[in-house]
């Protein structure tokens, strides 16, 4: 079933890229479901491009419930990924019960968590209670205080093996999938072959088992400067349906990301 935390390994398996957007409402979410995409990700990135935050970080619980129940409105037959909001999952029985949150009320399927080895406790809690968990490493939007700005990631050495040793350590606490966010692509690449989940890239190369974008940003309608790992698609696609199936067709033929969309 493509509602099932399953179907995004089948794709790996059999080496079919795994196109990914954000979505926040139900009219977007119908027109992704259209155009192919395979998984729609309820994004914090909406404090951003719907609110009009400096950061991810103001987006609370509520806000990710009443966009989530939209989304799965306008695609209820999608594979539907859900953040988990900051400071949304600091011990065992919250996270557990902030997840059960996003499922129920917000109808998800599976919730999307940033971080490394500090949050393996939380992972290996929420997956033993039956919740399927999505990784996020490389760029942590939630810690960019700590990260000091929107940075790439992973470029030493030491940074590297920390993200290769979190990516293993996330698979062996049960993640379904993992986000690798502004990372060498050379990196994203040996993660990617190291792991038996997929992985799901923005800004990470073309070697990632997928790729996710902010709507907003390949439809170049996010106000700003658009981040130079993105492509506005509906520049010469006519309209807002033909630029998301361009950016479906691109993510399976690797046409996109392309090296000016990666980092190195």
């Amino acid at each position: 079933m493509k509602t099932s935390s399953d179907y995004l390994q089948s794709l790996k398996q059999r080496g079919e890229k795994i196109a990914c957007l954000t979505a926040y409402d139900a009219s977007f979410a119908h027109w992704l479901v259209e155009a192919g995409v395979d998984v729609v990700l309820v994004g914090d990135s909406l404090g951003m491009v719907l609110q009009g935050q400096e950061s991810t970080l103001p987006v609370t619980l509520d806000h990710m419930i009443y966009h989530a129940a939209a989304v799965a409105r306008g695609a209820p037959e999608a594979l539907r990924i859900i953040d988990m909001p900051y400071r949304s999952y600091t011990s065992k029985d919250q996270a557990l019960a902030n997840a059960q949150r996003l499922i129920g009320e917000g109808h998800g399927h599976i919730v999307k968590l940033e971080g490394g080895e500090q949050v393996l406790p939380i992972v290996e809690h929420l997956v033993n209670k039956g919740v399927p968990v999505c990784g996020h490493l490389g760029l942590l939007p939630q810690s960019i205080e700590e990260l000091g700005g929107y940075k790439v990631q992973g470029r030493d050495d030491a940074g590297a093996a920390q993200i290769k040793q979190d990516a293993l350590a996330l698979e062996s606490a049960g993640i379904c999938a993992l986000v690798l966010e502004c990372v060498p692509a050379s990196l994203a690449k040996a993660v990617t072959v190291s792991l038996r989940v997929p992985t799901i890239g923005i800004g990470a190369g073309v070697d990632c088992d997928g790729q996710v974008l902010v709507l907003y940003d390949m439809l170049g309608i996010t106000a700003g400067k658009r981040p130079s790992f993105s492509k506005d698609f509906l520049a010469d696609a006519g309209s807002v349906q033909a630029a998301i199936a361009a950016y479906v067709k691109a993510v399976k033929q690797l046409e996109f990301p392309t090296l000016k969309q990666s980092f190195s």
